[in-house]
Protein backbone atom coordinates (compact mmCIF):
# COMPACT_ATOMS: atom_id res chain seq x y z
CA UNK A 1 0.00 0.00 0.00
CA UNK A 2 0.97 3.46 -0.73
CA UNK A 3 -0.14 6.54 0.77
CA UNK A 4 0.55 10.03 -0.63
CA UNK A 5 -0.51 12.65 1.55
CA UNK A 6 -1.10 16.37 0.81
CA UNK A 7 -1.30 19.38 3.08
CA UNK A 8 -4.02 21.78 2.86
CA UNK A 9 -5.39 25.07 5.39
CA UNK A 10 -8.46 23.48 5.88
CA UNK A 11 -9.07 20.00 6.12
CA UNK A 12 -13.02 19.79 6.39
CA UNK A 13 -13.42 22.06 2.95
CA UNK A 14 -10.68 20.02 1.45
CA UNK A 15 -12.62 16.74 2.56
CA UNK A 16 -15.58 17.72 0.86
CA UNK A 17 -13.87 19.24 -2.34
CA UNK A 18 -12.10 15.61 -2.77
CA UNK A 19 -15.50 13.62 -2.26
CA UNK A 20 -16.69 15.22 -4.93
CA UNK A 21 -14.28 14.93 -7.63
CA UNK A 22 -12.97 11.19 -6.67
CA UNK A 23 -16.76 10.81 -6.34
CA UNK A 24 -16.30 8.83 -2.78
CA UNK A 25 -16.70 9.03 0.37
CA UNK A 26 -13.70 9.01 2.86
CA UNK A 27 -11.98 5.77 4.15
CA UNK A 28 -10.74 7.44 7.39
CA UNK A 29 -11.97 11.07 8.08
CA UNK A 30 -10.69 12.08 11.99
CA UNK A 31 -9.19 15.38 12.82
CA UNK A 32 -5.61 15.49 11.78
CA UNK A 33 -5.94 12.93 8.90
CA UNK A 34 -8.73 12.58 6.03
CA UNK A 35 -8.30 9.49 3.86
CA UNK A 36 -9.63 8.70 0.35
CA UNK A 37 -8.83 4.53 -0.48
CA UNK A 38 -8.00 5.16 -4.56
CA UNK A 39 -8.06 1.24 -5.27
CA UNK A 40 -6.60 -1.24 -3.68
CA UNK A 41 -2.81 0.04 -3.24
CA UNK A 42 -3.11 3.21 -3.09
CA UNK A 43 -4.50 5.96 -0.90
CA UNK A 44 -4.86 9.92 -0.83
CA UNK A 45 -4.47 11.71 2.69
CA UNK A 46 -5.35 15.24 3.47
CA UNK A 47 -3.28 16.40 6.59
CA UNK A 48 -3.85 20.77 8.01
CA UNK A 49 -0.54 22.47 7.21
CA UNK A 50 -1.12 23.21 10.89
CA UNK A 51 -0.58 19.49 11.56
CA UNK A 52 2.44 18.49 9.75
CA UNK A 53 3.96 22.45 10.86
CA UNK A 54 4.25 20.37 14.34
CA UNK A 55 6.33 17.35 13.15
CA UNK A 56 8.35 19.45 10.82
CA UNK A 57 8.96 21.85 13.69
CA UNK A 58 12.08 24.02 12.56
CA UNK A 59 13.90 21.75 9.97
CA UNK A 60 11.67 22.81 7.17
CA UNK A 61 9.16 25.26 6.34
CA UNK A 62 5.70 26.03 7.31
CA UNK A 63 3.97 24.32 3.79
CA UNK A 64 1.31 27.15 4.95
CA UNK A 65 3.77 29.62 3.96
CA UNK A 66 3.48 28.42 0.11
CA UNK A 67 -0.51 29.01 -0.16
CA UNK A 68 -1.72 28.83 -3.55
CA UNK A 69 2.19 27.83 -4.95
CA UNK A 70 1.76 24.01 -6.43
CA UNK A 71 3.23 21.50 -4.10
CA UNK A 72 2.39 17.95 -6.29
CA UNK A 73 0.35 16.77 -8.90
CA UNK A 74 -2.10 14.26 -8.31
CA UNK A 75 -2.29 12.06 -12.19
CA UNK A 76 -5.45 10.44 -11.84
CA UNK A 77 -6.72 7.73 -14.75
CA UNK A 78 -10.00 8.10 -15.10
CA UNK A 79 -12.77 6.23 -17.34
CA UNK A 80 -14.59 8.98 -18.18
CA UNK A 81 -12.57 12.68 -18.48
CA UNK A 82 -15.21 14.19 -19.93
CA UNK A 83 -17.81 13.44 -16.87
CA UNK A 84 -15.18 14.08 -14.28
CA UNK A 85 -14.22 18.02 -16.20
CA UNK A 86 -17.65 18.28 -15.46
CA UNK A 87 -17.53 17.37 -12.04
CA UNK A 88 -14.66 19.13 -11.35
CA UNK A 89 -15.57 22.74 -12.19
CA UNK A 90 -19.18 22.04 -10.05
CA UNK A 91 -17.01 21.45 -6.91
CA UNK A 92 -15.40 24.26 -7.44
CA UNK A 93 -11.64 23.61 -9.05
CA UNK A 94 -10.18 25.55 -10.84
CA UNK A 95 -9.20 25.12 -13.93
CA UNK A 96 -5.71 25.00 -15.22
CA UNK A 97 -5.45 23.63 -18.52
CA UNK A 98 -8.67 21.91 -20.81
CA UNK A 99 -9.09 18.42 -21.90
CA UNK A 100 -6.46 17.92 -24.41
CA UNK A 101 -4.34 14.93 -25.96
CA UNK A 102 -0.95 14.92 -25.03
CA UNK A 103 2.25 13.91 -26.85
CA UNK A 104 2.78 11.22 -23.98
CA UNK A 105 -0.92 9.84 -25.33
CA UNK A 106 -2.87 10.69 -22.58
CA UNK A 107 -6.09 13.04 -23.00
CA UNK A 108 -5.79 15.15 -20.02
CA UNK A 109 -7.28 18.14 -18.40
CA UNK A 110 -5.41 19.77 -15.52
CA UNK A 111 -7.32 21.64 -12.51
CA UNK A 112 -5.78 23.14 -9.14
CA UNK A 113 -7.61 22.85 -5.42
CA UNK A 114 -8.30 25.84 -3.17
CA UNK A 115 -4.59 25.20 -1.73
CA UNK A 116 -2.51 24.83 -5.22
CA UNK A 117 -2.51 21.69 -5.60
CA UNK A 118 -2.83 20.18 -8.97
CA UNK A 119 -4.69 17.08 -9.99
CA UNK A 120 -5.03 16.08 -13.68
CA UNK A 121 -8.14 13.56 -15.01
CA UNK A 122 -5.91 11.40 -17.59
CA UNK A 123 -7.30 8.63 -20.18
CA UNK A 124 -4.62 6.50 -22.20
Amino acid sequence: MVEFIIYVEDQHRSRNFYEKILEMKPALDVPGMTEFLLNENAKLGIMPCSGIAKILGEKLPNPSLAKGIPKCELYLYVDNIDSRFKIALEAGAKLVSKIEKRNWGDKVCYFSDDDGNVIAFAEK
